[in-house]
């Protein structure tokens, strides 16, 4: 019969030479298990007699302490092992500099949105939003643009699979305009309102996109002239791009919505763009038909109306040459306005 001085000895040899925790419990069965070579000793005590039965008795169990002893600190001696294993592999150099999450900033033709905000808040203009899916009726023939009007081909746009309450089909806002109608509705003269937003048209390239921002204003009352156009429209220019270098002049053109019409240009009179007109805006008198829409009596009620593209204002403002750079998310690019 093995001793068990001597199975002690060979098991703290098997569970010191057990190097992952799945051969530790391998020798345990091996020692300890039902089948194991603790067990057979135990078995032998039938055997003895009844004075020698109890001697060895008592040397196996206090040899299967010992065992189950050296078994328990095998495995804490593997724990330690896999935890010192883990932490070198993830191991953090705190000398390195912190990894802190990056600060969001406001996109440059969201300045210029709140930059038109302030200028014309601070003279009285209020601020006016509307939907940018519209119906035909607002965004073309109270307008005075009436169906197969030559001018709705400038301004191709994008149908809505849905149609109003007269069966005509719904749009994406081809510019903020019918919020003049919409607004002029609601309220009573004096009207001072702006209204800004998003619109679409089936334009793209180095100067359109099929989506962008424009801001409309509109002011009606019964003595607002082109004079006052001029005025607000020229101090708006100086105070946005904070210079009074700077020329602004009323070309005729045409637009279905106002009458007379006018493109207003822009020049610099120092810097990069000095002595080259720009193109900024379209103006006008409001046409008779379509002051009569806002449900006003045009022989008493007159004024002023103008339409300015904010992608336009931005890159004039910061000197950007392609206005596709503004919507591609170019963190490089939208960093230098943050």
């Amino acid at each position: 019969m093995t001793e068990p001085e001597d199975l002690i000895q060979a098991a703290q040899a098997a569970f010191a030479a057990a190097t992952q925790p799945a051969a530790l419990e391998n020798e345990k069965a091996r020692f300890l298990g039902r089948g194991g070579r603790l067990t057979e000793l135990l078995k032998g005590l039938a055997k003895l007699p009844a004075e020698e039965k109890r001697t060895q008795g008592a040397r196996i169990n206090a040899a299967k302490e010992r065992i189950e002893a050296a078994l328990e600190r095998r495995r804490g001696e593997l724990a330690e092992a896999e935890l010192n294993a883990r932490l070198a592999q993830e191991a953090i150099d705190v000398t390195l500099p912190g990894r802190r999450r990056g600060a969001g900033g406001i996109h440059p033709v969201i300045r210029t949105w709140q930059r038109i905000e302030e200028i014309f808040g601070s003279i009285g203009f209020d601020l006016a939003d509307g939907p940018e899916i519209e119906n035909d009726w607002y965004n073309f023939t109270a307008l005075n643009n009436p169906e197969n009007h030559p001018a709705r081909s400038m301004q191709d746009t994008f149908y809505v699979d849905a149609s109003d309450e007269h069966g005509k089909p719904l749009l994406l806002r081809t510019h903020t305009s019918p919020m003049q109608v919409r607004y002029a509705r609601m309220h009573r003269p004096p009207i001072k309102v702006i209204a800004l937003g998003r619109t679409y048209r089936v334009d793209s390239d180095a100067t359109h996109s099929p989506m962008f921002h424009q801001v409309e204003g509109l002011w009606i009352d019964e003595n607002i002239s082109f004079a006052d156009l001029k005025a607000v429209y020229t101090d708006f220019m100086r105070r946005f791009f904070e210079t009074d270098d700077l020329q602004v002049r009323f070309r005729p053109s045409f637009f279905p919505f106002t009458e007379p019409s006018a493109e207003i240009d822009m020049m610099f009179t120092s810097g990069a763009l000095q002595g080259r007109w720009l193109e900024i805006s379209g103006a006008g008198q409001v046409h008779p038909s379509v002051v009569r829409n806002f449900g006003l009596d045009p022989e008493r009620h007159i004024g002023f109306a103008f339409g300015s593209g904010l992608e336009r204002l931005t890159m004039l403002r910061y000197g950007v040459d392609d206005l596709r750079l503004f919507f591609e998310g170019d963190l490089r690019f939208l960093a230098q306005f943050n």
